[in-house]
């Protein structure tokens, strides 16, 4: 039953508080991810790096990371969202920073390895990948902890929106970071944006333990918001002081036999990808296609991650219209998961056009990446429209897997595209490939989600 705001017992919006933490963590989770990304340019001349060697150091996080979500998932539900993200925003911070010294980190493996005869590795390569395994251990933990913080302080009906909320955060990060790496990298030495940027995770961290309690503990919360927070029937009733039991004896071979899991599981490992991609080769684009350096980029990239916006906040709105009009959760947002998939198909113009002006590509892509946007809004809710809450950090850790792994293979793809392009002077048709790629994904996605998952089926863990 719907609750509504009366005189003597005001609702509370304390669930809103909870919404500007995640978005606030995921702010700073792509400030530290997208730093390399922005310095790429000057870092490839300053140590001589090929497009193979930084498709290596990304790949090498987001390898790690594609790992490390099958178990961060895990250990969340496991340890509960609070110890849980607060473990995984400590680790990254602390690996963000270690980018700074990542060449005397470099020179200490190289060393070793010499011992043991391995030589002519690059001590930057080596330095930047172990840096960045690292990042990636820590920054997997965001996603599956601010998905289950929003299935416990959210109803169904408006998890797709604070999604939408906080995955914007992403898009404020992808903003935040062109405007502000580049002018501390040139007037303070890049080593200053690891450090700087890096530090601010502990500042969250205050915040984190001072504001948040599961729903039931929180004394902050008027009894009527607790009532509709809850105001959605669980699939399986459990205590919640045996939520954490229970979730252990849940293993991922038992979440695996169930469609629900693959389908969110090959959607994301069909569209990552393509965020991954914009995230790190943005940047070189701009300095191949129109010889964009430095401080020239941020105002292209701060407009193009602006549009994305739109698409996180709109994006998850966008399925409350199908379900106002009588779809359940899960049909409703695949409706507008549909629409939303024919959006990237705008990034095909974006090379055709180019040689009009940059802002052509720097627009078609923007939208193209705000469709993804609105796409992982939704996508990351329909594990918690199907899967009890105790299970929804686990499931939301392997299909996140799956996305790390769509996007080492994006990057790989790209490192050598690129190389085998530019050393035959073509690299144009290089990013033409990519760019076709990306805007294909999404509805060869959404048709496999929706033929695993017809019609919206909730999981019962007793089956």
């Amino acid at each position: 039953m719907e609750h509504t705001m009366n005189a003597t017992k005001p609702l509370g919006n304390y669930r809103w508080t909870i919404c500007a933490l995640l978005f606030a963590a995921t702010t700073i989770n792509y400030l530290d991810r997208q730093v390399l990304s922005l310095l790429h340019p000057m870092l490839e001349e300053k140590f001589n790096w090929t497009n193979t060697d930084y498709a290596n150091i990304t790949s090498a996080f987001q390898f790690v990371y594609a790992f490390s979500m099958l178990f961060a998932g895990r250990i969340i539900d496991r340890l509960g969202t609070k110890l849980g993200f607060a473990v995984a925003i400590i680790v990254w911070s602390i690996a963000a920073i270690l980018h700074a010294y990542a060449i005397p980190l470099g020179e200490g493996v190289v060393s070793i390895l010499g011992l043991v005869g391995i030589t002519g590795l690059s001590v930057s390569v080596i330095g930047f990948i172990l840096a960045r395994s690292f990042l990636g251990v820590g920054e997997s933990g965001n996603f599956p902890a601010a998905i289950k913080a929003t299935a416990e302080y959210f109803p169904k009906k408006d998890r797709s929106f604070a999604t939408g909320i906080f995955n914007s955060g992403s898009t404020v990060g992808a903003i935040i970071a062109p405007l502000t790496v580049p002018w501390m990298a040139l007037h303070w030495g890049w080593q200053s944006t690891f450090i700087g940027i890096g530090a601010v995770g502990f500042l969250w961290l205050i915040l984190w333990f001072w504001f948040y309690e599961k729903p039931e503990k929180q004394k902050r919360l008027f009894a009527e918001e607790l009532a509709y927070i809850q105001s959605d029937n669980e699939i399986v009733e459990i205590p919640v002081d045996k939520e954490e039991v229970v979730a252990k004896r849940v293993r991922w071979t038992k979440l695996l036999t169930y469609r629900q899991t693959w389908a969110f599981t090959i959607g994301k490992f069909m569209t990552d990808g393509v965020w991954w991609f914009f995230l790190f080769w943005l940047p070189s684009y701009l300095k191949a296609e129109y010889g964009m350096t430095g401080t020239d980029i941020m105002i292209p990239l701060g407009v193009l991650y602006g549009l994305t916006m739109f698409g996180s906040i709109g994006g998850g709105w966008f399925p409350m219209y199908y379900i106002k009009k009588g779809y359940n959760a899960y049909d409703g947002r695949m409706k507008a998961m549909l629409i939303i998939a024919f959006i990237p198909l705008l990034v095909l113009l974006a090379q055709p056009l180019g040689d009009i002006s940059y802002w052509i590509p720097v627009i078609l892509i923007g939208i193209g990446a705000s469709a993804h946007q609105a796409w992982s809004a939704n996508i990351f809710t329909t594990v918690s429209d199907m899967f009890p809450n105790i299970t929804v950090g686990s499931v939301v850790g392997i299909g996140g897997m799956a996305g790390g792994i769509g996007g080492v293979v994006m990057s790989k793809l790209a490192g050598a595209l690129f190389d085998y392009y530019d050393s035959i002077g073509d690299l144009h048709t290089g990013y033409s490939i990519m760019f076709a790629i990306c805007a294909v994904s999404y509805l060869i996605a959404w048709v496999i989600m929706k033929a695993l998952v017809p019609k919206m089926k909730l999981v019962d863990l007793d089956d």
